[in-house]
């Protein structure tokens, strides 16, 4: 259990370090003016998407739903557990948000300035004050 518990973490890390960067790149790429920068950004989002992002977030929640399969009586009936996970199902949508967002640049269709990915980049954090919280201290409510 306790491997599984060690690359659950291992996992949570490698996908909020792509969650915490992916939305700044999105600033640059909206403040690029020269084809060849915008160009550069676009390679960049789509390595971190696909090649950190994404099987980091599909390793979170395997690995995290193997943990719970270990002991689901008390997973289940824990309210920090169910908070927690109500966590990570917003973080699954933020995660296709930035999705969403990367084709749009893409596509060069996104009406969104850089200021509104700048607050954007801040929500995981917020996210993730709350799973450690909870996670930690497992507060009786």
């Amino acid at each position: 259990m306790l491997w599984i518990k060690a690359f659950h973490i291992i996992a949570v890390i490698c996908w909020f370090s792509a969650i915490f960067y992916l939305p700044r790149l999105y600033v640059y790429h909206v403040l690029s003016d020269d084809q060849i920068s915008i160009d550069r950004f676009m390679i960049m989002e789509s390595k971190l998407f696909w090649g950190i992002m994404t099987p980091s977030a599909v390793a979170t929640v395997f690995l995290g739903g193997w943990l719970i399969s270990l002991n689901p009586n008390y997973f289940f009936s824990a309210t920090w557990m169910q908070l927690k996970l109500g966590f990570v199902c917003g973080l699954l949508v933020y995660h296709y948000l930035c999705w969403h967002y990367m084709m749009q640049l893409r596509e060069n269709i996104c009406d969104k300035k850089h200021r509104f990915f700048r607050f954007f980049n801040e929500v995981p954090v917020l996210v993730m004050v709350a799973v450690v919280l909870l996670v930690v201290i497992k507060p009786a409510i």
